[in-house]
């Protein structure tokens, strides 16, 4: 856990984000505004056209057209079925479905369309008939994709297997409506990115990674297949994040996030846990340390909150016995790294002990495995999407969990010929090479490492009894990289005081902290799991930000 302010942790100078991508020149900027503003122009004067010929020459005009703009207006109690419903079940009947347009292309007297809803695909035929005329099929032609769509159709069992979408029925094309239309130029295609990658080039043990894929393009003359690279590079999907947020990994990126913080509350509400809210606005530093972000409060000295660590504790004082909080945390750390981010989501646990801290290590255990095996049973869909993009080794975790005290981690380095202090904390590199001399041995992606020296612990962790260099303090370890950090908490005033005082800090902005301690004290302890690293490590997904919904770095503030 960080305390001092350090100088900028970079790993590359093109900076993790930016991943080697150059700014536009403002020339490069007002020609592709001009080309979007003309395209705009194209595509409205298009529309206008077809609206003004479907008036004039075709009876069945009202099969197809823009909607107006939805404010409200009526609720007409029709049923929507999902794309992901759509199956053999449903053949000879005639649904309602409202999706995006992933892919388009008309052909003489037949269009085809593929409609997308999240991560599943449904194949679309208009034929000319009855229902579709021609200018309908040159309307559905004009449809820009990623355009929302309502469509009217009778599902048909498919003359041909379909391999290209997920639903493995077709749909008739009576109707089609617009929703919404999408500009026509698309900051990147979305089948660029979510293609699979086959090479994370790696510059170093904690330098930029980048993507890079292998496609097959077949070319129209049918010579032979060329391979080409293509990338969609981690800043422009940034600085596009709602469109990048559209391709099948992401999504099932962030369900999994959001499944992971429902397993941890699901666990932790079964072993009577009460659940809290602790504030983010908060005088002094929450945990002592320089790493604040800083502002004034209506003319007072204030900070975000680093953890909810110090109110945490307090809550227990308050007989509250066993607490946890899921919140955003603050840390103003210079850190340009793979794995660091400036704003995340917290998972934070506090509870009493009765005679030893490993009490409170068994039952992180066994939350770490049902979190991990409830990932493996409830997402197996969202783990074959994600697997697809993001080819990794299947996380593996040993029952009961695998547990080493700080001494016996530094003793398997050196059995490996890497020479570590005693009592110096471990750096990121050392702690990957420990990570993959434990999964050698013990064949597991995750431990626990207690019993951390002292110089390495904020002021409230407790010593150990038989040696006061060492504290009763752990970390846990996915693929060889922290996700917690945690301890048994001093609950005596007298030695936190002591503590606070040798670490320099200003007591004063913590008094209410300490009081808490004076009027009877449970022993206890917690930690705090960061959730983005948890799902980004499962999934092996190299970069941090692949599983941070809206990235907070030193150098990204928007979108």
């Amino acid at each position: 856990m960080a305390d001092q302010q350090e100088k900028p942790i970079v790993e590359n100078q093109e900076e993790v984000q930016q991943e080697g991508e150059q700014k536009l020149s403002k020339k490069q900027q007002n020609k592709l505004k001009k080309e979007q503003e003309k395209a705009e122009k194209k595509q409205q004067n298009k529309q206008q056209q077809q609206v003004q010929q479907q008036e004039q020459d075709d009876p069945l005009a009202a099969n197809y057209g823009d909607l107006a703009l939805i404010q409200s207006q009526e609720r007409t109690h029709r049923q929507w079925t999902k794309v992901v419903q759509i199956d053999e079940t449903l053949i000879g009947k005639k649904i309602l479905v409202r999706a995006r347009i992933h892919n388009s292309r008309v052909k003489g007297n037949l269009a085809f369309l593929v409609l997308r809803e999240q991560y599943f695909t449904v194949q679309v035929v208009a034929a000319k008939g009855d229902n579709v005329s021609k200018q309908m099929l040159k309307f559905i032609d004009g449809i820009p994709k990623e355009s929302i769509v309502d469509i009217v159709a009778d599902v048909v069992q498919s003359k041909e297997e379909i391999i290209s979408c997920s639903q493995k029925v077709e749909l008739a094309l009576q109707s089609i409506h617009v929703v919404s239309r999408s500009q026509p130029l698309l900051p990147f295609q979305l089948e660029d990115a979510q293609r699979r990658v086959t090479n994370f080039e790696e510059k170093g043990e904690d330098d930029v990674v980048e993507e890079k894929v292998e496609i097959k393009q077949e070319k129209q003359d049918k010579q032979e297949k060329e391979k080409l690279d293509i990338q969609v590079l981690l800043q422009t999907r940034l600085n596009n994040r709602v469109i990048d947020l559209r391709t099948p990994a992401k999504l099932a990126i962030f369900k999994v996030q959001s499944g992971v913080a429902q397993l941890f509350r699901e666990f932790l509400m079964d072993q009577n846990f009460v659940e809290i809210h602790t504030p983010k606005l908060i005088g002094g530093a929450s945990e002592g340390g320089t790493n604040v972000f800083k502002f004034k409060y209506f003319g007072q000295d204030a900070c975000l909150a680093q953890s909810p660590q110090l109110y945490k504790q307090m809550v227990l004082m308050g007989d509250f016995d066993r607490v946890f909080e899921i919140a955003p945390v603050f840390r103003a750390e210079n850190s340009r790294t793979h794995r660091h981010m400036c704003e995340f989501n917290s998972l934070d646990i506090e509870m009493v002990i009765k005679e030893n801290f490993m009490e409170l290590l068994d039952l992180l255990g066994d939350l770490c495995v049902f979190m991990f095996k409830g990932i493996e049973t409830r997402y197996a869909k969202e783990i074959q999407i994600i697997s697809q993009q993001f080819p990794y080794e299947p996380f593996k975790i040993k029952e009961p969990v695998v547990k080493l005290t700080f001494q016996e981690g530094i003793k398997l380095l050196r059995e490996a010929g890497v020479e570590w202090p005693d009592l110096e904390d471990l750096d990121t590199e050392t702690e990957k090479k420990l990570g993959a001399i434990v999964r050698e041995k013990y064949d597991t992606d995750f431990y626990m490492l207690h019993r951390y020296p002292k110089n390495a612990r904020p002021f409230y962790t407790m010593p150990c009894h038989d040696d006061p260099n060492y504290t009763l303090s752990y970390d846990f370890f996915m693929r060889g990289e922290e996700i917690v950090s945690g301890a048994q908490r001093i609950h005596d005033a007298a030695m936190l005081e002591r503590n606070i005082l040798d670490k320099g800090i200003n007591i004063n902005t913590l008094k209410d902290y300490v009081n808490a301690f004076k009027f009877g004290a449970f022993p206890h302890g917690g930690c705090a799991f960061g959730l983005e690293r948890v799902v980004f490590l499962y999934f092996n997904l190299k970069n941090i930000r692949n599983a941070t919904l809206f990235p907070r770095d030193p150098v990204r503030l928007f979108p």
